[in-house]
């Protein structure tokens, strides 16, 4: 039977120097030390008291309320006392920390701990006395940075809490020994702690949750316990012994599927550089669930702070959210619009992070993209980021647009199941369960790349932000979907993808395909344009694995006969693999704008109709500003024709032909798919039900398809519909009162550019 330790072993072992101790604090000249001590249990208290008693010179030891388990005690009283003696004495907090085994050259949890019962970082019931004895050196004591009673008194004085002199010197301490314990940790545990406690302390929190129930008719109390309920829905709650554990998971997870996540080290470094001066917004590009998972992990990878990510409170389902809820996500209902005490409690909370610069992460497009373009911003989350640095809570603030790109993307299926008419499948355990088990094949990897910071000082400099900021907010909103869009890395599915939409379900073999890939890999060559890897797409050889890969996830079907195989994509193939061609598409859309306004008849009339298509389609994709729009399609044509704007002076831009053509295959899908809006509007009678209009768009869709009034499959799609509505509605198309001729102008526009992308060279 194992002997329990006695009381003597306990003082013994405790009275032992540890491996790595601290120096002692540097005392202010005439001060007298106070030690507060952050113990949570007998063996901990008596490992500080012994490490005071031999820096000496200790006028007392003050017991805090544990950190770790604070309902279980309180400060000691005699806190108080000291406090009174103004300026002359010198208090320094004093924490014991428990680092967990090294592994591989890291302290951090695994799933071994799981097994034991309890986060290695606080062990409970004799575990301590067993690591202090076997394992001296997982053992640590920090101290913090020391403070006077007198200055203490002032910050007091001067704080918005509403907290007791004894609590306020508390959390003060509890803070101190949070930094000295990140230099033992690290900076992936810098975490919030006791947020709720923090803002609801505060009387400007009472105050206004009281009037804003006032103008529902609540009770003060029963307003202020609605303000402390929504903040308690919303706020994440860290949990650092989670963090460990979702990271080993998250990495178990990708692994099913994916190589690796890619990524420049020297970008993270700078904007860790960066994020320890500003707050920093983090704005990905939202294309997979597996989005959240590999952006964290990529910053605990590298020893960041976890991302406080917006979620909707469709993720808040059992264990699901509560996990996650503890490794930085907070939860915000899908609409509020008319609960001004709820849209309070958040900007409250978003405050007090952007004060206290945690980084921040949300998807500005809402929901995961269905088509593999970039999604028009929701506004919300910016405008509130932008009202708390105009109301002076951070000096600067910094947004982060990333781009998170996939060889191959697990949802692809789902999205063309939905593009074709089904529904969205509802979040949920089985769900979830069902997403992980899903990731049996090899996916490739997944790419982050950062674009470059934007300061909101600099981006609101000329705003006249008194008399709100909603074209200010638009502005940054969509320079932030443009530099996700400018580093979205081009991978080579998306290329072949690219080759085989165009052949409109036609066969080809390798060696056609390859020819058709060189051409697009030389453009992207000459333009520059970011890649996942080196392009070499130019000889059959090459492009085999590519396209064995795509045939493994059901993108592509293939045919041989007489020694020779032929490649070629069915209905369904084509709207899974235009996923592909479309997160990249808009590197080719000007180019392709620019083919169908060469049949202009002079070089005025090719700007206005260039113009023209780039408005059509300003739903769709985030264009550069006018000026630098027209500069970008000059330089282009330039590259291919020097002499491009005399010969369409002169009326010849229809003899111009650019090599490789990409009209066909980027622009048309988008003005077929918007010429069936166009037509189902004419016939629409009465108020327009979204579900039933695009239900309508189908099956005209379909038939166009079927009699070749349209040529591209991927056209018929509720996603693509849906941007067409989109600029139907921006046009007034879809009111009641909208006139039938409105309507048939947008028709005729719509057609009138197909006929002329028809007569392009394909």
């Amino acid at each position: 039977m194992t002997r329990l330790p006695a009381l003597a072993d306990l003082t013994r072992v405790a009275s032992r120097r540890l491996p790595e101790e601290p120096p002692c604090p540097e005392i202010p000249d005439g001060r007298s030390v106070v030690y507060l001590l952050d113990a949570a249990t007998g063996l901990e208290d008596r490992l500080l008291r012994a490490w005071a008693e031999r820096c000496g010179s200790t006028d007392a030891t003050i017991n805090l309320a544990p950190s770790r388990i604070r309902r279980r005690r309180r400060t000691d009283p005699g806190l108080a006392g000291f406090l009174q003696e103004s300026g002359r004495h010198w208090l320094v907090p004093l924490r014991v920390v428990w680092m967990p085994a090294e592994r591989y050259g890291r302290r951090s949890v695994s799933y071994l701990d799981v097994l034991k019962l309890g986060d290695p970082r606080d062990p409970r019931w004799w575990r301590d006395y067993f690591i202090l004895r076997l394992f001296p050196d997982r053992v640590r004591i920090v101290v913090g940075a020391g403070a006077s009673t007198k200055e203490l008194l002032e910050a007091h004085t001067a704080s918005v809490e509403h907290r007791q002199l004894t609590d306020f010197v508390t959390r003060r301490a509890w803070r101190a020994l949070d930094r000295a314990e990140r230099e033992e940790r690290g900076n992936r545990y810098k975490i919030p702690k006791f947020v709720a406690e923090d803002i609801a302390n505060t009387p400007e929190f009472r105050q206004q949750a009281v009037a804003l129930g006032r103008t529902r008719g609540l009770p003060e109390a029963v307003a202020v316990a609605r303000a402390r309920y929504y903040l308690a829905e919303i706020a994440a709650t860290h949990n650092p012994f989670i963090i460990d554990l979702i990271a080993n998971f998250i990495h178990w997870i990708y692994r099913q599927g994916y190589g690796a996540i890619r990524y420049d080290r020297r970008s993270v470094a700078s904007i860790a550089r960066l994020g320890s001066q500003h707050p920093v917004v983090f704005l990905p590009s939202h294309r997979s669930n597996m989005d959240r998972l590999a952006l964290q992990f990529m910053l605990w990878e590298n020893d960041l702070p976890p991302n406080h990510t917006a979620g909707g409170i469709n993720m808040n389902f059992f264990p699901v959210g509560p996990l996650i809820r503890r490794t930085g996500v907070f939860f915000i209902r899908r609409t509020f619009k008319n609960n001004d005490l709820y849209k309070f409690v958040v900007k409250t909370y978003l405050d007090y992070l952007i004060e206290r610069r945690f980084p921040l992460e949300w998807y500005m497009e809402g929901g995961r993209s269905r088509s593999g373009k970039l999604r028009p911003p929701r506004l919300g989350m910016l405008a509130w980021v932008v009202d708390s640095f105009h109301r002076g809570k951070a000096d600067d603030i910094f947004l982060l647009p990333i781009s998170i790109a996939y060889d191959k993307i697990q949802d692809v299926d789902a999205y063309a199941a939905e593009a074709a008419g089904g529904t969205k499948e509802k979040e949920s355990l089985s769900w979830a369960l069902k997403s992980i088990t899903g990731l049996r094949r090899r996916y490739g990897d997944i790419h982050i790349t950062f674009a470059e910071p934007m300061s909101l000082a600099r981006g609101l400099a000329d705003a006249d932000l008194a008399h709100g900021v909603p074209i200010e907010v638009q502005k940054l909103a969509f320079e932030v979907m443009y530099r996700i869009g400018s580093v979205t890395p081009i991978t080579p599915t998306s290329v072949l993808s690219i080759a085989l939409l165009a052949a409109k379900g036609k066969a080809r073999d390798l060696a056609a395909l390859s020819a058709e890939c060189a051409e697009l890999t030389h453009l992207i060559q000459r333009r520059h344009l970011p890649t996942t890897t080196e392009l070499r797409l130019e000889t059959p050889s090459e492009i085999e694995p590519v396209i064995a890969s795509m045939a493994e996830h059901r993108l592509v079907s293939s045919q041989e006969a007489g020694g020779r195989t032929v490649w070629w994509m069915d209905p369904a193939q084509m709207l899974r693999s235009s996923y592909y061609r479309n997160t990249i598409v808009h590197f080719f859309v000007p180019r392709g704008l620019a083919e169908i306004a060469l049949r202009s008849p002079d070089l005025p009339a090719f700007w206005s109709r260039l113009l023209d298509l780039r408005d059509l389609l300003k739903f769709e994709f985030f264009f550069a500003e006018k000026d630098e729009f027209c500069r970008i399609v000059a330089a282009e044509l330039a590259a291919e024709e020097p002499d491009w704007d005399t010969r369409v002076a002169a009326g010849l831009g229809p003899s111009i032909e650019l090599t490789p053509a990409t009209a066909a295959w980027a622009v048309v899908p988008l003005l077929e798919a918007y010429a069936v809006v166009a037509d189902e509007l004419t016939t629409l009678g009465g108020p327009l039900d979204e579900q039933t209009f695009l239900a309508a768009c189908l099956k005209r869709g379909r038939q166009y398809r079927l009699e070749g009034r349209i040529d591209s499959d991927e056209a018929v799609s509720q996603v693509l519909f849906g941007g067409a509505l989109l600029l139907a509605t921006n046009r007034g198309l879809t009111d009641g009162d909208a006139t039938e001729l409105n309507r048939s102008r947008l028709t005729d526009e719509v057609w009138g550019y197909l006929a002329d992308a028809s007569r392009r060279p394909s």
